[in-house]
């Protein structure tokens, strides 16, 4: 068991948390996946959060996090969505004509508290886009299209 330290705490505290764009649209992948994990390592290395393990599937996003004891979770999630929603934005202007109201990703997360099985968490993020296209056999728009 690895505990992390702040000057005057010992932590160890992760979660797993999920939330998808906005509408539930079909629109991570490609292009904008890889930029999407690029922002939110960023942004996560900015308050010292650690991604232990995260899957950028094509309408959701799962995550492991270890989180200070300094924010809330709340406080991490309204930064990562509200700061990578900007982000986005920024570098593909094309895609804010399709979500209303200056948000990418829809209002609300998952969220649940790791423990012990962080194993069971790890191994089912990693497999989660697997699991997804088998049961929804979705077809992947060309990345192109978006672009």
């Amino acid at each position: 068991m690895s505990s992390n330290k702040l000057s005057h705490t010992v932590w160890e505290w992760k979660y797993h948390v999920v939330w998808v764009p906005k509408y539930r649209r079909k629109i991570v992948y490609g292009r904008l996946r890889k930029e999407i994990g690029f922002i939110l390592r960023r942004l996560s290395e900015y308050k010292g959060v650690t991604i232990i393990e995260a899957t950028a599937c094509v309408d959701h996003i799962h995550m492991c996090l270890s989180i200070p004891p300094k924010y809330s979770i709340s406080q991490i999630m309204g930064y990562l969505k509200g700061k990578s929603t900007m982000m986005i934005f920024e570098k593909f202007s094309k895609l804010k004509r399709n979500f209303k109201g200056n948000s990418f990703w829809a209002r609300g997360y998952y969220v649940n508290t790791v423990g012990l099985d962080e194993a069971k968490v790890r191994e089912y993020i990693n497999n989660q886009e697997i699991e997804d296209m088998a049961n929804d056999k979705y077809e992947l728009p060309d990345p192109n299209d978006l672009f």
